[in-house]
């Protein structure tokens, strides 16, 4: 009697081969979906926020020859946007903290000193505290605890606008199977800070600044055969997205600058020495002020600063800051 030996064909042996690395991808895919059984430690720590391009100028203005007493009771998001889906429907587009980063403005200028108008209530209540502790007996009328500091002006305004996908494009190419292609977006946020003289209520000056925010997208690819049976593919992408939030900060800040310097100009604040008139941050500010340059960080209008704007008169207004 005679055996047959029966040979297993090689496109089902490369058949079995194919199938088992897919069963260990998948295996060691599923494995790294697992959530980790101890907690995720942080592995960078924690930064100063990093300074916007305005920020330089904004502490290198010239000193004042007395500071403004400045309140802020608040800088609100006005534009009623929320982020799209698929994020949460309760989320905005732009931060909610923009009173923190203009008292944090004024402080850095060195022009103004800002009181506490924003958590006014709790102050209070923490000098009652006060009252109370030292002087347990005491008249109601009797006050040793320092008086509140006034105000001279009065900072308003808010985040007036958020325009999304102001610009949207890309462009991409692809040879043989192997190609890239990138996509940019351009978004758009306006705030608009005034002063506010607290005794008459009219509106000193009023400033308005936009900032554009810049996302784009890089995805290389690969789509190629490698032989008649097999196709290798393979797909990658980075993504850069400006933070709104750093933007809303440069966005304060040359309105803090502008602010500021039109209140020389008008002679409601006075510089501690004259000639800083003259100083290239302040004619930059000024020509952009009167011109069409909008970028007073990275260029400037040469024509505009050859000619000398008229200094500050020196006679200063009904309620000077010294």
């Amino acid at each position: 009697m005679m055996t047959r030996t029966l040979r297993e064909p090689a496109s089902a042996r490369s058949k079995v081969a194919r199938c088992a690395t897919a069963l260990t991808l998948t295996a060691t895919l599923a494995a790294c979906a697992v959530p980790p059984r101890e907690p995720v430690q942080p592995t960078t720590a924690a930064t100063l926020t990093p300074p916007s391009p305005s920020t330089p100028d904004l502490v290198r203005l010239p000193p004042p020859r007395g500071k403004v007493v400045a309140a802020v009771y608040g800088f609100r998001d006005q534009t009623g946007q929320y982020k799209p889906a698929p994020d949460s429907s309760f989320s905005t587009s732009v931060t909610q903290g923009a009173a923190a980063m203009l008292i944090k403005a004024l402080k850095d200028s060195g022009w103004y000193t800002p009181v506490e108008r924003e958590s006014l209530q709790e102050l209070l209540t923490e000098r009652r505290i006060v009252r109370a502790m030292e002087h347990p007996g005491a008249p109601a009328n009797m006050n040793n605890v320092p008086p509140l500091m006034p105000a001279s002006i009065l900072l308003d305004g808010g985040i007036i606008a958020y325009e999304s996908n102001l610009r949207t494009g890309g462009i991409g190419a692809r040879f043989l199977g192997v190609g890239a292609s990138t996509q940019y977006r351009m978004d758009q946020v306006t705030i608009n800070l005034r002063s506010i003289d607290i005794r008459t209520g009219a509106i000193l000056h009023s400033v308005s600044t936009t900032k554009t925010i810049f996302s784009y997208e890089l995805t290389p690819n690969v789509y190629k055969f490698v032989n008649y049976t097999d196709l290798f593919e393979f797909e990658a992408g980075i993504t850069s997205n400006e933070p709104a939030q750093l933007s809303v900060k440069e966005a304060i800040e040359a309105a803090v600058i502008h602010l500021t310097i039109q209140g020389i100009k008008d002679g409601n604040w006075r510089l501690r020495n004259e000639e800083d008139w003259n100083s290239p941050i302040l004619q930059r500010y000024l020509a952009a002020a009167q011109s069409d340059t909008y970028d007073v960080v990275q260029h400037s209008t040469q024509g505009s600063l050859s000619k000398e704007l008229p200094p500050d008169s020196g006679n200063g207004s009904a309620q000077p800051s010294s």
